[in-house]
């Protein structure tokens, strides 16, 4: 059961600079015995005795002290040992009760567990006047809207309409200054929140760019998913942003670029996600995109399948000449088409040749 405890013995991870970062474990932390002690406010204390609590439990000990003072917190504890109280008790501290905005949005894998937690924290702050909402699906959208509208102090919801709301704009983020994962290991076990709206938050900013694309995940009817398939087999999508759906077995012979937005969580899943390109002896490139977070798990990477990823130059010459290229490219076909007087009027002629850009990408790819 996932849920909170806190950064681990000083120690330093190959390959990274961890000089600035100080971890310890869960018995190295202070052990704050009773609720007086932990400096909460007096309407909170009355909330969390009238909720029948008398003495904190061993998560509770070391983890609420550690979140009001506003660290990164990873608890883990058994099931029943108090870890949702944990959680909602750090939160009603740091409230500004006066601020009638949403400061804090717990997220959870189930309805049911949304509602308990909301509950939980109108029990708990029954002596603070605190505005709770619980946003979940199945449930009538006009009422999550009302309620959001009049102000929320707190929200504990389920992803999906959680993410609705925001994106209509009734759930404000600005003023969010905490947010809870409950059952953290089951919620990222779902595609749905790390891959499939990725996919679609990239696939909307792509075309917000004037970029042609498509879009694949496995929470797509069936149907919609042969649609996109058939489109990127024949042409008619020249560009497709998939999660892992697409990583094993599909075959599109004229894929010639993979781009990885981010690496896969094992190193297997690499080989099978770059092997899309490059098919029955075709030429094909596969781009990294890296953080400094990532590069120990590209390390790893080369080291499992003993090769070196060579770093693209990021230097303005290399993408000048690329982009020149292109556009180069893109006259040279006008000019056969007689479309070049056409041409010579666009005013941005760069702005034109992004559109066309993924058409001509391998010639970004001569560097190499």
């Amino acid at each position: 059961m996932a849920a909170a405890t806190v950064p681990v013995k000083k120690r330093l991870l190959k390959d990274e600079d961890m000089t600035k970062v100080e971890f310890e474990t869960s018995e190295e932390v202070d052990v704050t015995p009773t609720f007086d002690t932990m400096g909460l406010r007096e309407d909170l204390l009355r909330g969390i005795y009238a909720y029948g609590f008398e003495k904190p439990s061993a998560i509770q000990q070391r983890a609420i002290k550690q979140i009001i003072k506003g660290r990164d917190v990873i608890a883990q504890s058994q099931s029943g040992t108090g870890k949702t109280a944990t959680f909602c008790i750090s939160v009603l501290q740091c409230l500004d009760i006066q601020v009638r905005e949403t400061q804090a949005l717990i997220l959870a894998p189930t309805r049911e567990l949304a509602g308990q937690i909301q509950k939980v924290l109108l029990a708990l702050g029954d002596f603070m006047n605190v505005q709770c909402h619980s946003c979940i699906g199945g449930t009538n959208v006009g009422e999550d809207i009302r309620k959001l509208d009049y102000g929320q102090h707190v929200v504990a919801g389920t992803p999906g309409r959680v993410f609705d709301m925001i994106r209509r704009r009734s759930l404000r983020t600005r003023a969010i200054k905490m947010l809870v994962l409950d059952e953290a290991d089951e919620m990222l076990n779902k595609g749905k929140i790390l891959c499939c709206l990725k996919v679609d938050w990239l696939t909307e900013k792509m075309r917000e760019a004037n970029f042609t694309v498509s879009s694949m995940h496995g929470d797509m009817p069936q149907k919609e998913r042969d649609s996109i398939m058939k489109e990127f087999r024949s042409g008619a999508s020249r560009v497709l942003i998939s999660t892992d759906v697409w990583a094993r077995g599909l075959d599109v012979p004229q894929v010639s670029l993979i781009i990885n937005y981010d690496l896969p969580n094992n190193r297997e899943l690499y080989i099978h996600r770059i092997g899309r390109s490059g098919r029955y002896g075709r030429k094909g490139v596969a781009i990294n995109f890296v953080k400094n977070d990532d590069i120990r798990i590209l390390r790893d990477i080369e080291q499992y399948y003993s090769t070196q990823i060579d770093e693209m130059p990021m230097n303005g010459n290399f993408m000048f000449k690329c982009t020149h290229s292109a556009q180069s490219s893109l006259q040279r076909y006008l000019e056969l088409c007689g479309h070049i007087k056409w041409f010579k009027h666009i005013n941005i002629q760069a702005d034109h040749c992004k559109k066309f850009i993924q058409v001509y990408l391998p010639l970004f790819l001569q560097y190499y």
